[in-house]
This record gives structure tokens, C-alpha cells and sequence, in this order.
């Protein structure tokens, strides 16, 4: 049976975007969350760290499962995982719960993300009609993430929470009825050794949710207790066991010789730092736009739209941009606009006009975080082999969810100290909440600015057409 490659595309398109929207629909939904479920505030980044980080650290794996097992056969396990996982999230009666569901659709989305992005390339001849293909995914994948705060608004203020996670069921299982038409099952056929990296794939993922857990836990035990010292170092172990394993082994998940690349380690680390600032600032805009300035889940996500806008219009620039003046260049005006976007953030109080407070700062990060983004990942490619070009695209996009996670631990643990010590010391709840937000931004802002340090170190290229659309789509 002959199938329409676009509308394959339109398949693998519409499952990248319910996982990208996943990723921010959840935000606005936090402070109900936080209520309903009687998180407490330090355990309330777990919602956002359990996905983003069994995302980043399985991602790699499910590329290599996809490779392996068949794309179309790694791709449908992995949208029914996310399905499931989706609906038990929102029956979720407990933090536990809710933060075990969230970290199995991590995983499912590692799965089936690669497997969707394996099948297009698959689909698609090189050339012309790949690199629209390629435009669409990454279009339709950066939409995800704008219109996420938006429709979680939506979903919340109307009905509950807990339909953030219910969307997802109808379209999860709408996708898997018409994926035997219009996907076909195709496989690589390369010879490439059956073996997988479990081993590698598990102690990564836990040497860094333990390292992770041991800042969160800081805030309430201390950072010279048992338990935050024994997660530190444990989290440490494991990372060292997993370099060791990925040394030695015939099919390491992770390539270690890849980061002989200078554009490959520099740009990882700059994409990882771009996820900490990202993701941080989301996190704590979104709690602050609702708890403190008395949005409802709706208007913080209507807020939230320009920024989106601002995003987009900035990819677009800065893919214009690298062809003429050089990925560096580029690079560093999108790391001073995100410092300077996280600055002005930094400065809004409990009372002041959302267009002259929040908006002005929202717009610069918005126009910055894709400047970074966009050259970072050409740049991330630029010296790898033609062959490794998707592991080396799987090793960044994986710093960048994991950088995401780790930064967001950082930041929200030192909020959350200054935040108990303002209310300690007398100030009142609100502007305890004002201060903390200050903080943390000022924290994210120093990500930024160490973004800025490392981007000197990178090199300048300026790519063709060609390779500036595969590089962005499969950012």
C-alpha cells in the first residue's frame, strides 16, 4: 500500500508536539497542583525534574532501541507508555504518584521522540523534501512549547489539573490507530551490532537524579547532612561508573571520543546551561505570575504568549544570521539578550504593570534563548563524522534536558532558602515570594552569563543552507 510521506509527517509532527507540550503545559498548572496534592514547595520541581530528566537521560537509549528493534515498532511502545502514564498522572492522589507518572512519560517521550525523528529521515529522500519535512517538525515542536502555557491554562481554569495530563489520552490513542496506515515499518539495515547500553542508559540517569536530589534536599537537611552528602557522592559514583562503562563498551550509548570535539563540548555545555537558565526561569515566572501577581492559570499562560512569539521570531533571525555573520557572533548577542532578558525579570514587584515589568523582560529572554540554541547545535555537529552527526545531535539535546534539570534543582533550592530566611526574619509571605523570585532569576542569570564565557571558546562557522535546517530540526 503506497502512503503519503506528508502525511507520515503529519503523524510524527503531532507526536513530537504533545511531547514538547508536555513540557511547559505543565507550569501553569503547578500552584493547583501544589495545593491539591499538598506538595511542599521544595518537592514541587519534581513535577517538571522526573520527566525532563528520565527524558534527557533514556533519550540516547531509545535512539539506539529505534536503530535496533525498528523505529515504527519503538515509536508505537513509546507513545503508548506516554499515553498511559499520561492518564495515570491525572489520577494521580499524591506527590509520589504524580512525580512516579511524570518520570515513566520521560520515558516514554525518550522513546518515541528519536524513534519519530528516525522514521522521517527514513521517509523522506536527502534534499529538498526533507529539509521542509525537517522545517515542519521543528516548527510544529517549537509551537508545542508556546501554545503549552496557554492551553494548560485553558484546561486548568476550566475543568482541573488533572486535563493537562488527560489531553494527551484521546490523540495518544487517535495516533497509534492510524500509525499501520499512514507510518510504514521501516528498519535499518547497516549490520549494526545487536547490543544495547542498559547498563549505561541507567547509571547516567541515576548519578545525575542523585545528584539532583542531594541539591534539592540541601535546603531542608543541610548541606553537611547524611543524606545530602551520601546523595552527592553516590550521584558522583555512578556518573564515574557510567564514563568507565561508556569507555569500555563495543556500543557505548554515550560515544566518548565525540567530545574530542572542541565545537561538540563547548556547545554541548552552552546548550545544557541554555536549558538551566530556560527552564528555571519558566518554572519560577509561572509560580510567581499566579502566587504573587494573582493570575489565573489562563492569564499566566496568556502572559507567557509574547515571550513564545518573541521565541520564534528570534529562531528565525538567528538561522538568517549564522550565514552571514558566523554561529559565534550569533550566539553571544543570544547569550547577552537572555542575561539581560533574566535582569529586568529579576527586577518586577508584587504590584507593578505586567507591560512594563514582566513583559519588556519576557520579550529579550524570549528573543535570546534561540539565539543560543539555534547556533549551539550546528555548532555541536560541525566536527563529527557524517555517520555519528544523530549521536552527536542525541548527546546535546540530551545536555540540554539534563542541564534543564539540574540547573532548576539549583536555582529552586536557593530560592526556597531565601525565601524560609526573608519570612524568618520578619518580612511578610509576599514579598519573601518577591525576594525569592529575585534571587532565583539572579541565579539563572548567572547561568547565562557563564553561557556567555563559554560561547568565547567556541568556533565560528557559517553553514549552508542545507545544514543549518537539519541541524535546527533536529535540535
Amino acid at each position: 500500500m503506497r502512503r503519503s510521506p506528508w502525511a507520515t509527517l503529519a503523524v510524527l509532527a503531532l507526536a513530537q508536539f504533545i511531547v514538547v507540550l508536555d513540557v511547559t503545559i505543565v507550569n501553569v498548572a503547578l500552584p493547583h497542583i501544589q495545593a491539591d496534592l499538598n506538595f511542599s514547595a521544595d518537592s514541587l520541581q519534581w513535577v517538571i525534574n522526573a520527566y525532563t530528566l528520565l527524558f534527557g537521560g533514556f533519550l540516547l537509549l531509545g535512539g539506539r532501541m529505534a536503530d535496533l528493534l525498528g523505529p515504527r515498532r519503538v515509536f508505537v511502545a513509546g507513545l503508548l507508555l506516554f499515553g498511559i502514564t499520561s492518564l495515570v498522572a491525572g489520577l494521580s492522589r499524591s506527590p509520589e504518584f504524580l512525580i512516579g507518572a511524570r518520570a515513566a512519560q520521560g520515558l516514554g517521550g525518550a522513546l518515541l521522540s528519536p524513534a519519530a525523528l528516525a522514521l522521517l529521515t527514513m521517509t523522506f529522500a536527502h534534499g529538498r523534501e526533507r529539509n521542509i519535512a525537517m522545517g515542519v517538525w521543528g516548527g510544529l515542536a517549537g509551537l508545542g512549547g508556546t501554545l503549552g502555557v496557554v492551553a494548560g491554562g485553558l484546561l486548568v481554569d476550566s475543568l482541573s489539573w488533572k486535563w493537562i495530563f488527560f489531553v494527551n489520552v484521546p490523540i495518544v490513542i487517535a495516533l497509534v490507530a492510524v500509525i499501520p496506515v499512514f507510518v510504514r515499518d521501516v528498519r535499518h539495515h547497516d549490520g549494526a551490532r545487536r547490543t544495547f547500553d542498559t547498563l549505561g542508559a541507567v547509571l547516567g540517569t541515576a548519578g545525575l537524579m542523585a545528584v539532583v536530589y542531594g541539591v534539592v534536599r540541601s535546603e531542608p537537611r543541610g548541606w553537611g547532612s547524611f543524606e545530602v552528602l551520601a546523595s552527592l557522592v553516590g550521584g558522583v559514583a555512578l556518573l564515574v561508573a557510567f564514563v568507565l562503562v561508556e569507555a569500555r563498551s563495543k556500543a557505548p550509548l554515550v560515544p566518548l571520543r565525540l567530545f574530542r570535539s572542541r565545537a561538540l563540548s563547548v556547545s554541548g555545555g552552552a546548550l545544557a546551561l541554555n536549558g538551566a537558565a530556560f527552564l528555571s526561569m519558566f518554572f519560577l515566572t509561572a509560580i510567581y505570575l499566579q502566587q504573587v501577581r494573582g493570575d489565573s492559570a489562563l492569564e499566566a499562560g496568556v502572559h507567557f504568549l509574547p515571550m513564545g512569539g518573541a521565541a520564534i521570531v528570534g529562531a528565525v533571525l538567528a538561522s538568517q544570521l549564522v550565514q552571514r555573520v558566523g554561529t559565534r557572533t550569533v550566539q553571544l548577542a543570544g547569550t547577552v539578550l537572555s542575561v539581560i532578558g533574566l535582569l529586568l525579570l529579576s527586577q518586577a514587584d508584587a504590584v507593578g504593570s505586567y507591560a512594563t515589568e514582566i513583559l519588556p523582560g519576557l520579550l529579550i529572554f524570549g528573543f535570546g534563548i534561540l539565539g543560543v540554541g539555534v547556533p549551539g547545535q550546528i555548532t555541536a555537529v560541525s566536527e563529527v563524522q557524517h555517520h555519528e552527526a544523530g549521536a552527536a545531535s542525541g548527546v546535546v539535546n540530551a545536555m540540554y534536558q539534563v542541564g534543564g534539570a539540574l540547573g532548576l534543582a539549583i536555582v529552586t533550592t536557593l530560592s526556597i532558602t531565601h525565601v524560609t530566611n526573608e519570612l524568618t526574619h520578619g518580612a511578610t509571605q509576599q514579598a519573601a515570594l518577591v525576594s525569592g523570585f529575585e534571587r532565583g532569576l539572579l541565579v539563572a542569570s548567572a547561568f547565562a552569563v557563564a553561557n556567555l564565557l563559554l560561547t568565547l571558546a567556541s568556533p565560528q562557522l557559517q553553514p549552508t543552507s542545507e545544514q543549518l535546517t537539519e541541524a535546527t530540526a533536529a535540535a
